[in-house]
């Protein structure tokens, strides 16, 4: 005889796949407010959301959470608008990798420069909150 699956069976299968698609929003939402902040200079909000170990990789190397916070401050990069194109979320316990395709529009070095992009973040959960870990830019053939 085939077992068929209680109803309670079937609402505890959906539980955990409402909780990660409820995570998974949350973390893109996190990621848009990011990259609001990031075009506002908003270091203080950007210093609440980056882990105090976080890492940053840009196509011209490596930098800390204070180098990343001192270079969006002193506007060496001015990150002007990021055009999200596409975007996946994979939850593995408590982190969180986001993988975004976007088009970034920003100033470096006072020129202006438009540059597709697959950006991965990675944010780690430390009591109730997200904190980004890590956010590397890695830049894409085409326009």
């Amino acid at each position: 005889m085939p077992l068929v699956p209680s109803a309670s069976a079937e609402e505890a299968k959906e539980k955990p796949a409402a909780a990660s698609k409820e995570g998974e929003q949350e973390i893109t939402a996190l990621s848009k407010q990011k990259w609001q902040w990031m075009s506002e200079q908003n270091v203080e909000a950007l210093s609440a959301l980056f882990h105090e170990k976080a890492v940053f990789v840009h196509m011209g190397g490596m930098m800390t959470r204070e180098q990343e916070l001192n270079v969006i401050k002193g506007g060496m990069i001015q990150y002007k608008k990021a055009d999200i194109q596409e975007t996946t979320v994979k939850l593995i316990g408590g982190t969180a990798i986001l993988f975004s395709k976007i088009r970034l529009l920003a100033v470096v070095g006072g020129n202006e420069v438009t540059n597709p992009f697959v950006v991965t973040e990675v944010y780690v959960k430390e009591g109730e909150k997200w904190k980004l870990g890590s956010l590397s830019f890695t830049r894409t053939m085409g326009q």
